[in-house]
């Protein structure tokens, strides 16, 4: 459904630190850095229409909003835990830790807030 994602941090240094290391568990490469700006995924376009990309820009401190979160998918069990782990070590906080989930029986993630607090959630959909 989602083709490309754009959100706001206030602290660019933990941030980058943060996102690299989630993305680097979930496989995701970073495409790009500036001073301002971090680009993980790949853009769409007519060659590859599936790709995803996820851009995180400098900006204000993000107003709360406890509803707003992104979910990433993983391939594998594995690395939903890899990701909640790299998350934690990396300034994040424990939002929820790895395991199955009431959506369905098969659900398995975890959440975590990144350093401004926005939440940010890996799952599986498959079957262990």
């Amino acid at each position: 459904m989602l083709d490309h994602v754009s959100i706001t941090v206030s602290d660019f240094a933990a941030a980058e630190r943060f996102y690299d290391a989630i993305m680097a568990a979930l496989d995701v490469v970073k495409v790009g850095r500036s001073d301002r700006w971090l680009g993980y995924g790949e853009r769409a376009d007519a060659e590859f229409p599936d790709r995803v990309y996820i851009a995180i820009y400098r900006g204000a401190e993000p107003d709360e909003a406890s509803s707003r979160h992104w979910c990433f998918k993983a391939k594998s069990r594995v690395e939903v835990d890899a990701f909640w782990r790299a998350g934690i070590a990396a300034g994040g906080t424990d939002d929820g830790p790895p395991g199955l989930r009431h959506y369905h029986a098969a659900y398995y993630g975890a959440f975590l807030r990144d350093p401004d607090g926005n939440k940010v959630e890996a799952v599986c959909h498959r079957a262990e």
